[in-house]
């Protein structure tokens, strides 16, 4: 049971360890302003034409 116990714990303190040190990094990286996303071009969305489209009859 004691070894259970440990290989727990010491799972538990891992996991721990990555989420801080995930969260620490996506932190950083939100404060800094990307440049790439300023260099793309915008993309054009076209709007969904549903109303004029027509079935045809499955027979």
């Amino acid at each position: 049971m004691t070894t259970f116990l440990t290989i727990f714990l010491v799972l538990v303190g891992i996991n721990i360890a990555l989420v801080a040190f995930s969260l620490i990094s996506v932190s950083q990286k939100w404060k800094k302003p990307s440049q790439k996303s300023v260099k793309q071009p915008t993309s054009v969305i076209y709007p969904l034409d549903l109303l004029t489209t027509s079935y045809k009859k499955a027979v």
